[in-house]
């Protein structure tokens, strides 16, 4: 299975040349969309959300990852083997969370180049038909060369994200911090309100804004019954806190 993580949305003609660019290498492929609509251009953000998203999402199976505000410049193709998932993309940092949390991880820069290379969508022309040759078994050598762990792009940021990275078309704000890292008694704090730390909407009154654990396994900032980003005032990027009670 090939798995698609992109920040150009479905409108337009990106994610269908990308998805036909897969099919014209392998006919046979399956190709689901995990997330069109990553934080444009915001590589932070995307690799947080990266292992949050794909988790659910049975290995082996191979993420071709575009978030690429880059593309046309120096940086490199690569190829990440993290546990038993590959991951396909710019070397930007995108796959950098992902690679940082697994317990095996082979990094590859791609040399294989097509005929034709647009200078701006190295999504269908480069990573997208690798990608497909990865799905299909084929070799690392004869698409490209292991790299050193420490000779890719990271982020340097923390495990955990004290940040929104994603609103939702409901107002709720994902953050990048797993619930899995706060003890039951830390809330997040935004601005220097304590939320609410509930397990569902239904746990607290209509019109409260709370924080819970998502069904992705992050801490997420609601307001039951409306937009939480429209009532407290976030956006992506926002910086949240997380407190003792």
């Amino acid at each position: 299975m090939i798995v698609t993580y992109a920040d150009f949305g479905v409108q337009g003609p990106y994610l269908g040349q990308m998805r036909a660019a897969v099919h014209a290498v392998w006919p046979e492929a399956t190709v689901v969309d995990l997330m069109s609509d990553v934080p444009a251009f915001d590589i932070k953000a995307a690799a947080h959300l990266l292992p949050a998203v794909i988790r659910s999402i049975a290995a082996p199976c191979v993420c071709l990852g575009v978030v690429d505000p880059g593309v046309g410049s120096d940086r490199r193709a690569v190829a990440l083997l993290a546990d038993d998932r590959w991951y396909a993309g710019p070397d930007n940092g995108l796959f950098s969370i992902v690679a940082s949390r697994a317990e095996k991880k082979q990094w590859y820069e791609i040399t294989w180049r097509p005929t034709q290379l647009s200078a701006s969508f190295h999504g269908r022309d480069l990573f997208a038909p690798v990608a497909a040759k990865i799905a299909m078994g084929v070799a690392p050598d004869i698409w490209g060369a292991e790299i050193p762990a420490d000779n890719v792009v990271t982020l340097g940021e923390p495990d955990e994200l004290c940040e929104v990275i994603y609103i939702d078309g409901y107002g709720n704000c994902i953050t990048g911090i797993r619930a899995s890292a706060l003890s039951e008694g830390q809330v997040i704090d935004w601005a220097g309100q304590s939320l609410t730390r509930a397990r569902t909407f239904s746990d607290v009154s209509p019109g409260s804004a709370f924080c819970y654990e998502n069904s992705l396994g992050l801490m997420e900032i609601a307001l039951r019954g409306g937009n939480a980003a429209l009532s407290l005032s976030l956006k992506i990027g926002s910086q949240v806190s997380v407190r003792n009670l």
